[in-house]
């Protein structure tokens, strides 16, 4: 430890690197209180505002602060939290420091007065401008979840209420929730629409605890006309928070006002989370959006290609669709590096030019192709089993366990449908998968040994891939 000084601490060195990890809020809210009390050769004791502070931290990112440590100690340092009133008043300064100065009347005299503009109707995060329905393609594998979208904007609150869709990440499902919000607010600028991902909800919610403005803060969310929440399957295992939405939502429900919820997996397989609330999350429209077709790639690219002002040819767009297939925004990543090659250097892409700038997005790509027959394989190698006990009817325990794990394994490493990896085990049904994912789920929260097996398994199938 000597090669830090006095004035400089583990803690110093380490904090910089969590802000980067981090997006602004939550470092605000959890780490930048954070101080280092004392530190020895072998301990580092922290200093936290406040109680609910320490639980949390301890809860959620104490490994986290404890490996970043150790990795500039170069040894193993034990960390602890300890709630120091004093800090309050630190982070109160460092808040009225941060602050911007208040406006007096004399200062508002010296501003230019300029014609006010009315401010948007959106509370929470900011809708990307880019993301409408004007800019969304409709394929086969979105479309019942585009137009029940289209239909609660023509309708909030009286189409379909809630409107819950799932999906693998970068299939559109945002795309489509900005696209209802600024489609309300044009057609009608009085219309209080809050959009907000489930982390910045449940940051939100902890810090008026904290502040004691929890009043405040269930205005903001219980008199919008449109709640758009994004990703709500990380309300999963947060009892206080998920007890919060409960009431949020029963209020909005009640009073008529739309809500729209995306999470990457169906209600009913998000890890504990109330029944209360799958029961409610299905009581509208419930709507799944799968990875395009070829065709509904080729359709994208040619819009995207559109927007940017680029020209491509066909045979490069084809290419382009052909090897990046199942995820729209890593679709339009491969597109966008194409199309600023053609800007920057004013020369038209061939094939031989679009595989090489896109060398290794393609190549993790491929790398990323994990079947399920793959994950069947490796499970019976790893259990000592036969792969035809992975589709029989036998019931042995020997041979149930390992088949929910493969089960487990191919929903969560594969974008197959549940029907399709029920079919693949021998015949089974949607409700199999489901039960036997929830069964492996409980038993890694509780068994460390299953946990690391799983872990393991899926660390072979990441080196195996392609």
């Amino acid at each position: 430890m000597s090669q830090f000084s006095k004035a400089e601490t583990l803690w110093d060195v380490v904090k910089p690197e969590l802000k980067g990890k981090f997006e602004g809020d939550v470092y605000n809210m959890w780490f930048k209180p954070i101080y280092c009390l004392r530190q020895t050769d072998t301990s580092v004791v922290l200093s936290v505002p406040d109680e609910f502070s320490s639980i949390w931290i301890e809860d959620n990112y104490l490994d986290l602060i404890s490996d970043e440590i150790r990795i500039v100690a170069g040894q193993p340092i034990k960390v602890s939290l300890e709630v120091l009133e004093t800090n309050n008043r630190r982070r109160e300064l460092d808040l009225e420091r941060d602050r911007p100065p208040r406006i007096t009347d004399r200062t508002r005299e010296e501003i230019p007065q300029v014609d006010r503009i009315p401010e948007p109707s959106t509370i929470g995060n900011i809708l990307n401008p880019k993301n409408t329905f004007e800019n969304f393609v409709v394929g086969d594998n979105n479309e019942l979840a585009h137009a029940a979208a289209v239909a609660i904007s023509n309708a909030p609150g009286r189409a379909y209420n809630p409107l819950f869709i799932y999906g693998d990440t970068g299939l559109g499902k945002t795309h489509l929730m900005h696209s209802v919000g600024h489609f309300i607010s044009k057609k009608n600028r009085l219309a209080k629409v809050a959009y907000v991902s489930t982390e910045k909800f449940t940051n939100e919610f902890i810090r008026a605890i904290q502040e004691n403005t929890l009043v405040k803060f269930r205005k903001r969310y219980r008199r919008v006309d449109v709640l758009l929440i994004d990703d709500i399957h990380f309300l999963s295992g947060k009892e206080r928070i998920q007890e919060e939405f409960f009431h949020t939502f029963n209020d909005l429900f009640e009073s008529g006002n739309q809500i729209f919820l995306t999470s990457d997996r169906p209600a009913g397989e998000i890890a504990k989370l109330e029944s209360r609330l799958v029961s409610r999350f299905q009581w509208g429209l419930v709507s799944d959006m799968q990875a395009p077709d070829l065709e509904t790639r080729i359709a994208i690219l040619t819009n995207k290609a559109n927007l940017l002002g680029t020209q491509l040819s066909r045979d490069v767009l084809q290419f382009i669709a052909e090897n990046v297939s199942r995820n729209i925004r890593r679709l339009e990543g491969a597109l966008t590096r194409v199309a600023s090659y053609t800007a920057l250097m004013a020369k038209e892409v061939n094939l031989e030019v679009a595989e090489h700038l896109l060398s290794d997005i393609l190549q993790e790509e491929a790398q990323n192709q994990v079947t399920i027959e793959k994950i069947q394989k490796r499970v019976t190698h790893f259990y000592n089993l036969r792969l035809s006990d992975m589709v029989s009817r036998r019931r042995p325990a020997n041979i149930v366990f390992p088949r929910q794990i493969a089960m487990y394994l191919s929903r969560i490493l594969t974008s197959h449908p549940l029907k399709e990896i029920g079919e693949a085990f021998g015949g089974r049904d949607h409700g199999t998968v489901i039960h036997a994912c929830k069964t492996v789920e409980n038993i890694m929260d509780q068994d460390e040994s299953t946990r690391r097996s799983v872990e393991y398994l899926k660390t072979q199938l990441a080196k195996s891939k392609g």
